[in-house]
């Protein structure tokens, strides 16, 4: 069985099994565009190309070069929108390698020797829901493409709402990091074996859930 997983995908599965099937497995539905994410990816390729090239910052986004300024004065090997893979044997691999069984984007990755630094932009209004599951997996990534890293400080790094939340990792945390995450995995790959994907009513269900077809949606 051959399948890939990534945080935003595991999240899905999370939220309801069915609607993961629709939007990743048989891609027979796609969640119309938004207005928020849309600037969401433009404002974080303002970041990766001014970081990453010194590409000055357009007048509407100056806002966030102050945030960005102390980023690109830090020490050590910057990696912008970096892409990293895992296989199943825990093996570091290319992203869009064949074996490639977990994947990630670190939007900024720093290496200064045995310590690193990961940054994810958000562009939401608020942090108060900030998650650094996220953070934690890319962490996971970064130990085994660059092993000499011993420790990782990371931060979601709210633009918009001005906040920096913040988490840090070492490398002698990876074995429970990973029994935390696994039976996650498992129940993803026992929905692929079987081909059950069940619906799972949650807040979405109402008013924003693109699968209309679902008992559970309340745009039908």
């Amino acid at each position: 069985m051959n399948y890939t997983w990534s945080y935003s995908s595991i999240s899905l599965f999370q939220q309801c099994p069915r609607k993961y099937y629709h939007m990743r497995v048989a891609k027979d539905i796609v969640e119309p565009p938004q207005v928020h994410l849309d600037y969401g990816k433009v404002v974080h390729k303002v970041a990766e190309d001014y970081i990453g090239a010194g590409t000055p910052i357009p007048p509407q986004y100056a806002f966030i070069q102050q945030h960005l300024d102390p980023l690109k004065d830090l020490p050590g090997e910057k990696y912008c929108e970096y892409e990293m893979g895992l296989t199943k044997e825990f093996k570091p691999c290319e992203f869009s390698a064949e074996d490639a069984w977990f994947r990630g984007i670190a939007d900024l990755l720093i290496i200064n020797g045995d310590k690193a630094r990961i940054i994810d932009y958000k562009t939401g209004k608020s942090s108060q829901y900030a998650d650094t599951k996220q953070l934690e997996l890319l962490s996971l990534l970064t130990f085994k493409h660059f092993p000499q890293v011993k420790s990782i400080k990371c931060g979601l790094m709210f633009l918009v709402a001005q906040d920096l939340v913040r988490a840090e990792f070492a490398t002698e945390q990876q074995p429970e990091a990973w029994q935390k995450w696994l039976p996650e995995i498992e129940r993803l790959e026992k929905s692929f074996e079987t081909d059950m994907w069940n619906p799972k009513p949650n807040f979405t269900c109402r008013k924003f859930c693109a699968v209309v077809d679902c008992e559970h949606n309340g745009r039908k």
